[in-house]
């Protein structure tokens, strides 16, 4: 990875960091976005201590509204005018139903739309053998998804939201490896598995306590960031495209995840909403 300029959304905290860190120490540069100035401040001085020859650097961006993804995509697309590895790696749950500024439910909007949206900005900017890597989850399997109501404005469950949300990652992803084809770049995405990281702190519903007894029994952000840093970084998946992975495996998702038409038109969906070309 040494010379590569990779470029990670969700990177300050939990496998996001993990891998950051991991790639760093790899060689390649690391252009990152954070929400919070003080965690990026805190990411950008590891990352220089781990590979103080990069030119590692940062924006700051909230990631919950179309405005700030797009400024987002903008900036990084400055700092990073050629991406060897994109990371879609942002993320959250929410036990109430939130809505953005432009009125998304909030996990639909972090989880799903900031993927669709930084990535397409950023297309132009991926070298000729670039690669996308995106963070999805085993709870796919417990999301169906309703076109009639993607906004999960009907009876709002956050496990079962969430579980939407990364079966939209895992059928954009289908859809975007695709639109890649004959490119050169690839797109797969990935299930972390268990990991013990702040995810899921801001919830009050008793989902949160049981995340929290069940934290010692759950990977740490290493071992959970380990199949991110194999699909960015090794020469083994080289060509491979639209694959959702798991401990390094190429493996089957959830039947609603091989559903290729849904993965269209959630693609058209998601360009309607963010208004940029299908």
């Amino acid at each position: 990875m040494q010379g590569k300029t990779i470029v990670i959304t969700g990177a300050t905290s939990g496998i996001g960091e993990a891998a950051a860190e991991a790639l760093a120490a790899k060689g390649a540069r690391i252009v990152f976005v954070a929400r919070s100035a003080e965690k990026g401040r805190a990411l950008m001085d590891k990352l220089k201590a781990i590979n103080p020859q990069a030119d590692h650097d940062w924006v700051q961006a909230d990631l919950s509204t179309l405005a700030g993804m797009k400024a987002a995509g903008a900036a990084l697309a400055e700092k990073a005018p050629t991406i060897d590895v994109l990371v879609n790696n942002a993320g959250a749950v929410f036990d109430r139903r939130q809505e953005t500024a432009d009125g998304l439910e909030m996990t639909f909007a972090v989880n799903h739309m900031a993927y669709f949206v930084v990535t397409q900005s950023l297309r132009p900017n991926l070298a000729a053998d670039g690669r996308i890597v995106s963070t999805a989850s085993a709870a796919h399997a417990f999301g169906a998804l309703d076109f009639d109501d993607l906004q999960s404005t009907k009876g709002y469950s956050g496990f079962r939201t969430y579980g939407v949300s990364k079966l939209c990652n895992i059928l954009w992803t289908r859809a975007l490896a695709r639109r890649l084809e004959g490119a050169g770049v690839t797109a797969n995405c990935f299930h972390p598995g268990g990991v013990s990281t702040g995810f899921g702190s801001n919830m009050k519903s008793p989902l949160r306590f049981v995340l929290a007894l069940a934290k010692p029994f759950m990977l740490g952000p290493v071992q959970g960031a380990d199949t991110l840093v194999y699909l960015a970084s090794s020469d083994a998946v080289k060509g491979q495209t639209g694959g959702y992975w798991a401990k390094r495996k190429l493996t089957a998702p959830s039947a609603a995840g091989q559903n290729d038409a849904n993965a269209e038109r959630l693609w058209a969906v998601s360009a309607e909403i963010a208004g940029l070309p299908a």
